[in-house]
């Protein structure tokens, strides 16, 4: 299924041939302990799910390592906040070390479909409510189907790492605050509209959504600003997504020598910095992505000279040498599965 190359077809549009699948419900959940051919799930039309957003995912990636191997990244932090995102949507919660079993079990099966560097398979676990019933809007579902999906992926920049152009929105928040750190799918579709409006008006890649003036992330990754000493992040808050990606680069910044701040960030700090100062997104799929300019209230300002800049090239090399083995792993972040 997954015969295409990854590195000439779109990112998340190719998938291995293998799948895990549990169900869930009041007793716990049901699993075979092994992955299954991939096919269609057959959905009835009433479906929590469908109905009442009850479903969230998780994105992380296993990668080919330097001695042909293939290692997960993250995947304890990973199961973590899944679990957190499908405790807050009121599902059935899997134990840790089943989700855990599942995502090892499916990254297995789709071993062969592990390209090399810069590629990579990207797994992405995801549950559904689903009960069928129609009637619940005030209700959580009692049952569920969680599975594991895998996806061999090329480098995100297909051609090379390419500076970003950012739309700064201060007055359009990117979801509800109370919802903000769930990677579900209702989070990403709310930013969408004004993500497509911004791109069509003013031909920006993505949004940076700082609702009176407080920043917080883009649709679908952290912001981040750096200077040949410092790093600056907006701290964590229920608001935003709280990145694993984010969460790996301040501590390899803290393993360089950078001072951290995890902080408010105003508006008005990032334009004024815009000149001297480094800007870049992170998320699982993109690693680190540099920001090139940056539009606010109809003004462009270049960042620095439009480039990305030394320090940012500089923390996506050591991370992405972490992940694909060719550097040591203090923090214990690889689960090797082959």
């Amino acid at each position: 299924m997954a015969s295409a190359d990854p590195f000439s077809e779109p990112f998340g549009t190719l998938f291995g041939d293998m799948i895990t699948v549990a169900r869930g419900g009041p007793d716990g959940y049901v699993y075979s302990g092994a992955a299954e051919p991939l096919a269609d799930f057959s959905i009835h039309p009433g479906t929590h799910a469908l109905h009442y957003g009850s479903t969230c995912f998780e994105g992380l990636k296993a990668h080919r390592q330097a001695d042909g191997s293939v290692a997960i990244f993250r995947l304890d932090d990973h199961v973590q906040r899944f679990i957190n995102s499908i405790s807050l949507l009121r599902l059935p919660v899997p134990d840790a070390d089943l989700l855990r079993q599942m995502m090892i079990d499916s990254a297995t099966a789709n071993l062969d479909h592990t390209p090399d560097q810069p590629g990579s398979l990207y797994l992405r676990p995801t549950i559904i409510g689903a009960d069928h019933n129609i009637g619940a809007a005030a209700a959580p579902s009692q049952t569920s189907l969680l599975y594991i999906l895998c996806s061999p992926v090329g480098d995100y920049f297909a051609g090379g790492i390419r500076p970003l152009s950012l739309l700064v929105e201060t007055k359009t928040p990117r979801t509800t605050p109370q919802f903000g750190s769930i990677k579900s799918g209702a989070n990403y579709v709310m930013a969408l509209g004004p993500t497509l409006e911004a791109k069509a008006a003013h031909g920006v890649d993505q949004v940076l959504f700082a609702t009176d003036g407080d920043t917080t992330e883009t649709g679908a990754a952290n912001f981040f600003m750096i200077t040949d000493d410092k790093l600056i992040t907006r701290n964590l808050d229920d608001s935003f997504l709280h990145g694993i990606t984010r969460s790996s680069i301040i501590q390899m910044a803290t393993d360089l020598g950078y001072e951290v701040e995890e902080r408010s960030l105003p508006v008005s700090e990032i334009l004024d910095g815009a000149e001297t100062v480094e800007m870049f997104l992170s998320g699982t799929a993109a690693v680190i992505a540099p920001v090139g300019s940056l539009i606010h209230e109809g003004e462009a300002r270049t960042v620095r000279d439009g480039q990305p800049g030394p320090n940012t090239l500089r923390l996506r090399e050591a991370l992405v040498a972490v992940q694909s083995g060719t550097a040591e792993d203090p923090h214990g972040w690889r689960t090797p599965i082959s």
